[in-house]
């Protein structure tokens, strides 16, 4: 195994790697996928927690007990990509590189192996890295130590790799110390939301945001809709209302270097004057005739994607059933600052697409949480709110007082 220094580099022996970045905190680990002009070609490219999958590189939860990797399958990577850049950032917002000594580890992604290890020497006020590159060179795929430092967060990375972030915020500060110059981005091409992100303003006008939290309303027409807390999405797609079978997919993962957690998730369908009418979790599978039904229990968080589905069939709602709240709980009274990266998602179960998003960015000391709520409107259609609101309760059954003062 190699120990790698800033700039040095090795031939792959492996066609398939994996790089792992571990620290004593927890660290988001991301990757971007690069033409020959060191840009991504869109929104595809940039693979991370939230967007897990691109062509031939892959991003590979860690969970409790290991760190987070960023796979890279050589023979599958397009042609056109010459380069695919490895980057980390501390979990917790605003958190720099101070004290912390982050270690990748470029291994054979089949057996495990390591090919070689790189520790970034003298770290201070970054708050995100470019760690390590897997390129192409004369036909061979290489991996090189870079250890790029950006005071400025994940928005520095995303700046000069040419990825736009649809929020603007107030200008950031330049990269600190970059082994190469920055080079400036083209025209943005439009990127998955990333929380974690305080992005610069972009250099071009963007399409026009969606409302802020908890103002207004917007529908399906657009594509994806990544929800903020207390922010409303109209199932209605066409003009038409969404009455298809849908599912709300809830995931989330210990925190790091913490022990499995059984969370439990749950759908409360209440009627019109918020009268409770059922409940379905994982000791009750099917209710209102089957119009809604969930997938079973997770024991651990473990892996990546949905930890456990609800499936709502929208055109079979019974009348009398017009608000459903979506809880998640943890029934062996873990608190949720224990768990990392929750998030609730609905996705057409015809499709499989992604319709919306709500990733829970801030944690409570609580054991329960309502995500979301669909409510029927007197127009027939359904309206999802992001809710992110914290109670004390171990189980669905002490949910529904609070979810029902929440409708």
């Amino acid at each position: 195994m190699t120990a790698m220094t800033p700039g040095s580099n090795i031939p792959l022996s492996a066609a398939r790697v994996a790089v792992d970045v571990a620290a004593p905190v927890r660290l988001d680990v991301s990757g971007l996928l690069l033409t020959a002009d060191g840009k991504v070609r869109s929104d595809d490219d940039f693979i991370f927690y939230n967007q897990p999958s691109g062509p031939g590189v892959t991003y590979r939860p860690g969970g409790g007990s290991a760190p987070d990797a960023i796979v890279v399958d050589t023979t599958a990577v397009p042609p056109g990509i010459e380069k695919i850049v490895v980057t980390a950032s501390p979990d917790a917002a605003g958190r720099t590189f101070q004290g912390v000594e982050p270690t990748a580890t470029v291994r054979n992604a089949d057996d495990g192996s390591a090919l070689a290890t790189f520790t970034p020497p003298q770290l201070g006020s970054e708050t995100a890295l470019v760690v390590i590159e897997i390129y192409l060179r004369n036909g061979a795929w290489k991996a090189r130590a870079v250890g790029q430092g950006y005071a400025n967060g994940l928005a520095g990375i995303a700046t000069d790799f040419g990825v736009s972030v649809e929020e603007p915020a107030a200008a950031a500060p330049a990269p600190a110390a970059p082994v190469a110059p920055p080079v400036a981005p083209p025209a943005p091409v439009a990127a998955p939301v990333d929380p974690r992100i305080a992005p610069p303003a972009p250099a071009a006008p963007p399409a026009p945001p969606a409302p802020p939290a908890g103002s207004g309303k917007i529908n399906l027409d657009k594509g994806r809709i990544s929800l903020q807390k207390n922010q409303t999405v109209s199932l209605v797609k066409g003009g038409r209302p969404l009455l298809s079978q849908v599912k709300m997919g809830l995931g989330w993962e210990p925190a790091f270097r913490g022990k499995d957690i059984d969370l439990d998730a749950s759908v409360i369908a209440f009627g019109p004057d918020r009268g409770h009418l059922d409940s379905c979790y994982f000791g009750k599978l099917s209710i209102l005739n089957g119009a809604i039904k969930h997938s079973g229990d997770n024991l651990t968080g473990e892996g990546a994607g949905d930890d456990e589905v609800i499936v709502v069939d929208l055109g079979r709602i019974p009348a009398e059933a017009t608000g459903l709240v979506f809880t998640v709980n943890s029934f062996t009274g873990q608190k949720f600052t224990e768990v990392a990266k929750a998030y609730c998602r609905l996705i057409d179960a015809a499709t499989g697409e992604e319709l919306v998003r709500f990733d829970l960015t801030g944690a409570e000391p609580q054991t329960g949480v309502m995500m979301a709520k669909l409510i029927k409107q007197f127009s027939g259609e359904w309206e999802m709110t992001a809710m992110g609101e914290f109670v004390k309760s171990r189980t669905v059954r002490g949910m529904v007082k609070p979810a029902a003062k929440a409708l």
